[in-house]
């Protein structure tokens, strides 16, 4: 009765207001007699019109600002993707993106599209987005500075910072006295061309330098703090110089200057006294995602906006106030993350790729059409290097470092990426910079930031240190050691209570380790620690409720399944335990099959089934991801498929081939240390026929009667395999069963597929 009623009301508005359409529309006829109205009755005429509608929509500044975005996007993210898959970081692949759609590249091969996608004209709205993207990204460089760390860490750290600006400052300095007057724009003093040169050498990227400690493990050590901390103390120096020069160079002379100084003292000194002071106090009352309301945001946002503003009135730039304004955010951890969170997604992926096409469409390579000015450019690429590289690198010795971790430094502090790019516009736009020099620079900003990753692993490599960092005291030798890999503390805690079914009573002649692993984009340098500890404390109470001794092991990465890999083969483990729980079977035939249900229907899984394009085991037997740890992992491999897994009581265990005959080693170890009973499944006769096998599961049911049995049926009663606790079998066996969509696996227990 009450879909009825509904339905009644719903035609019955419809008609009513639509009769009132339809007399307001032949009444408004009437009223148009008298006002000159005319009407194109031409067909002809009308599709011209319609085209000409069309031609102007696809014209209009928003229309084109608009595929400019989307075409960026694509680009930017297509070509960092490449670069993530060649193991350099994404922001490299982001710069030649910028570079491909410029005139170096489209612009000289299809100069027709290149003009149609950047007319001149809407340069001029991609510039002032890409600014607003530069702003936020800012803030959010000064939100990851720890400035506890400088103020603990600093002694060592300054020292090497400073050095390595002061001598490629000098160095480019000295470069400047050189191509002064074949390269310097007509009407620009030596000073501000020189000065600018100078900071434009002295810049570190620190950004992409927290990520490549992050993925490389070296946050954890002693020289991966370190090199944090002159990143950082290198990156307030270096903003600080760069204000003044920019001072120095829009105000003509040096004594003008120094009213602009004078200002930006003054607003540095406001800054840290009185605003700062006073968004603690708003930090403190608001410290929960829950308690942050809009108008909060909006003081924060609007600290953001008048900082920029006032540096840019001032005459130190608005980035310059963007990043003093994420600088001084309330230091608790959890309220900056709440505002990275939202800031970083739209700068970094939206608004950032704008900036780095930006600068592209001002890079010409091509007009370094002759010899002489690519051996300027190597000159300029080998000042930058012997500058930043060299001179870190020594000091760094001088004050005590060992000649490794001076040169890891070394080749860390030599990385510019997008901070350089920032620097280089700044002189462009200030008419410092020429286009034959800006378009050099930016080549040697990609060639250092390039070179950083093969640099270090050079480094690894003549000093023997592994490229994933492992302790000692998971290298030490044991004679059983576990990893346990996870995503979530729930499935560590679950792959945790496996692998001490495998090892309880062996005491000291075993190790679990547990390890998460997670994509370094998510995890930023100030929360890292809290990050780690977060992740591991659910881990850490469910082994001491077991009695078990664990290590643990965190690392943040670009190639996850790659690292794991990687740790498992140089830590020499015997076992490795990962899980892929239900999550990636719901909705597929597999799941259905493996008795896994979810309330959200998959769309594409949907449209696949009813056009018979689904493939029955689409994410089988694994997912992609799993598929690269089994095939680059060289220890044993064991993938948990959890359906409510509780303990190893009760242990079946299937033999399809004789090769499947590894698996009793694991089943052995189930028996010994927690007393399972197992049952083995001699499916096909392998061990039958084998007198190998037969005598081995003779021997454990000698020395522990009554814990292994065997069966020879090739069916399996459904109530047998509920009562089991956990089914083991191997990667080959459990493709046969998916293939042939064995009526087994709808009612298996919780599974162990093993990779020998």
């Amino acid at each position: 009765m009450k879909n009825f009623r509904n339905s009644f009301f719903y035609v019955s508005v419809i008609a009513v207001f639509s009769a009132l359409i339809y007399w307001a529309l032949k009444n408004g006829k009437e009223l148009e007699k008298g006002r000159d109205i005319v009407v194109n009755t031409s067909t002809s005429n009308q599709w011209d019109d319609f085209i000409d509608a069309l031609y102007h929509n696809l014209t209009h500044p928003l229309a084109i600002l608009l595929v400019q975005i989307i075409t960026i996007i694509f680009v930017a993210r297509l070509f960092g993707w490449i670069c993530k898959k060649i193991g350099q970081p994404s922001v490299i692949g982001e710069m030649i993106a910028g570079i491909v759609l410029g005139p170096s590249l489209v612009g000289t091969l299809f100069p027709e599209y290149s003009a149609l996608l950047f007319p001149a004209a809407s340069l001029g709205n991609l510039q002032f987005l890409s600014q607003i993207g530069l702003i936020l990204f800012m803030y959010v460089v000064g939100m990851e500075l720890d400035l506890g760390v400088l103020k603990n860490k600093a002694k060592d750290a300054v020292i090497i910072s400073h050095a390595s600006i002061i001598i490629p400052f000098t160095l480019g300095l000295v470069l400047a006295y050189f191509i002064y007057e074949n390269f310097a724009p007509a009407g620009v003093e030596f000073a501000s061309f020189g000065l600018f040169l100078g900071i434009a050498m002295s810049i570190t990227a620190f950004p992409v330098l927290a990520r490549i400690v992050q993925e490389r493990g070296l946050h954890r050590t002693r020289i991966g703090a370190l090199v944090i901390t002159c990143a950082a103390a290198d990156d307030i120096t270096a903003w600080c110089i760069l204000a003044a020069v920019i001072a120095i160079v829009k105000a003509g002379s040096f004594v003008s200057s120094l009213y602009i100084i004078g200002l930006a003292i003054g607003y540095v000194f406001l800054m840290l006294w009185v605003v700062k002071p006073f968004l603690k106090r708003i930090g403190d009352l608001y410290s929960h995602k829950e308690s942050i309301t809009k108008p909060v945001i909006a003081i924060f946002f609007l600290t953001l906006l008048l900082s920029s503003y006032t540096t840019e009135v001032i005459g130190i730039h608005a980035l310059f106030g963007a990043f003093m304004a994420g600088a001084i955010m309330p230091e608790n951890m959890r309220f900056r993350s709440i505002f990275i969170e939202k800031v970083e997604d739209v700068s970094q992926v939206m608004l950032l790729p704008l900036f780095f096409v930006f600068t592209g469409l001002r890079t010409q390579i091509g007009l370094l059409d002759d010899p002489y000015l690519w051996k300027v450019c190597g000159l300029i690429i080998a000042v930058a290097v012997v500058g930043k590289f060299v001179g870190s690198a020594l000091t760094a010795r001088f004050v005590g470092q060992n000649w490794r971790d001076s040169l890891t430094i070394g080749a860390l502090m030599n990385t510019r990426g997008l901070m350089e790019l920032i620097v280089l516009n700044i002189g462009y736009d200030l008419g410092v910079l020429s286009t034959e020099i800006f378009s050099m620079m930016v080549i040697m900003a990609l060639a250092t930031t390039f070179m950083t990753g093969p640099a270090l692993d050079l480094i690894g490599y003549i000093f023997n240190r592994r490229k994933n960092y492992i302790p000692a005291e998971i290298r030490q030798v044991s004679r059983f050691k576990v990893l346990v890999s996870f995503d979530s503390p729930e499935g560590g805690k679950t792959l945790l209570k496996l692998a001490n079914a495998f090892v309880k009573k062996m005491s000291g002649n075993a190790m679990v380790t547990a390890m998460h692993i997670s994509p370094s984009s998510e995890i930023h340098t100030f929360n890292l620690e809290e990050y780690e500890k977060e992740s591991f404390k659910p881990i850490l109470a469910e082994a001491e409720n077991l009695g078990q001794k664990v290590t643990t092991l965190f690392k943040a990465t670009t190639d996850m399944d790659s690292d794991i890999a990687t740790v498992a083969n140089k830590g020499e483990f015997d076992l490795v335990l990962i899980d892929i729980g239900q999550s990636i079977f719901e909705g597929t035939l597999l799941g259905k099959i493996l008795g896994f249900t979810t309330r959200i229907i998959n769309p594409e899984n949907l449209l696949n089934t009813f056009t018979g394009k689904e493939k029955l085991f689409e994410n089988s037997p694994f997912d992609d991801r799993t598929q690269q740890i089994l095939s680059k992992t060289e220890p044993p491999v064991g993938i948990l498929v959890d359906k409510d897994f509780k303990s190893t009581d009760r242990v079946f265990l299937t033999i399809f081939d004789p090769a499947d005959s590894f698996l009793i080693e694991f089943a052995q170890k189930l028996i010994s240390n927690v007393g399972s009973q197992v049952t083995v499944l001699d499916a096909e006769g392998s061990v039958k026929n084998n007198p190998e096998i037969k005598e081995t599961i003779r021997s454990i049911e000698h020395n522990v009667p009554n814990h292994i049995k065997l069966l020879s049926q090739r069916t399996l009663e459904k109530e047998f395999l509920q009562e089991q606790d956990l089914m083991i079998i191997s990667v080959d066996s459990w493709k046969k069963l998916v293939e042939s969509r064995s009526p087994w696996l709808n009612h298996t227990p919780s599974l162990l597929i093993i990779k020998k």
